[in-house]
């Protein structure tokens, strides 16, 4: 299937690694130019160096080394990259997340933290680059959240709690540039295996006194698919939503888990 998106210009948030780095892949690989971005300089030339490897002639990759805590270097980030590029046409809203633990006994500066590099940055960059989609009356805002979103996870209070809102955010968003061509959504990982589900694998092995082996072996068998999901599986998802196939698509959520949420 033809996606649609050959000379699209994309940027992927924390594509240094994980589904990050995925979603960057798959984007290239249908004839998208990138523009990556992460606060690692070194994990994001690796995956521009996975980019360069998939690309055809006339694509291109642009690096951006910003950290979303910082607010000045994304929205000064985001002004330079317009510059360079002259617009974005796919936004994917990716961010870290943040250290495991229970609801209850953070400090406000740790709140204030987790909500202005998870949340903020990802309204004040869709802000910044929303202009120019609606002008050109195309464009796609897809946003990844997690499980918890759905089922919240337990010991990953700042988690669920951040990221729920951007639910609600992308959702109001969707009829709000629906006429203007420009689609927004929501796509929610189950347990793919990414460096950040190896390290909560490894908190809860620590946390329970546990082999880091039992753990995941414990969480795969609550996966009716008896496995963790592979990042490129969660990155085709995205990039059919990119696509202009995934036209008539928008203020939805889609998971990727392999059955794992209960919920409806």
């Amino acid at each position: 299937m033809d996606l649609g998106i050959a000379g699209k210009r994309a940027l992927v948030m924390s594509a240094g690694g994980g589904l990050g780095s995925a979603i960057a892949v798959a984007l290239a690989r249908e004839g998208a130019t990138l523009c990556i971005a992460d606060r690692d300089a070194q994990s994001l030339e690796a995956t521009a160096e996975k980019i360069r490897a998939v690309s055809g002639p006339g694509q291109s990759c642009q690096t951006c080394v910003w950290d979303l805590g910082v607010a000045q270097q994304w929205t000064q980030g985001v002004v330079d990259l317009l510059a360079r590029v002259g617009g974005i046409d796919i936004l994917v809203n990716n961010t870290g997340g943040p250290a495991p633990g229970p609801a209850q006994g953070h400090e406000s500066d740790v709140w204030r933290n987790a909500f202005e590099s998870m949340v903020i940055s990802v309204i004040g960059i869709t802000d910044l680059l929303l202009p120019g989609m609606r002008e050109r009356g195309w464009g796609r805002l897809i946003t990844s959240t997690s499980s918890g979103v759905v089922s919240p996870i337990p010991n990953l209070g700042l988690s669920n709690a951040t990221r729920i809102s951007l639910v609600g955010w992308s959702k109001t968003l969707a009829r709000e540039v629906a006429k203007d061509g420009v689609t927004a959504n929501i796509v929610i990982p189950g347990r793919i295996a990414t460096a950040r589900i190896q390290s909560l694998d490894a908190a809860r092995a620590q946390r329970e006194g546990k082999a880091v082996a039992d753990v995941a072996s414990e969480s795969v068998a609550t996966i009716p698919m008896g496995r963790y999901g592979r990042p490129e599986e969660y990155a085709d998802m995205v990039a059919f939503l990119a696509s202009e196939r995934a036209a008539y698509i928008t203020g939805s959520s889609f998971r990727v888990d392999g059955g794992l949420i209960p919920a409806l």
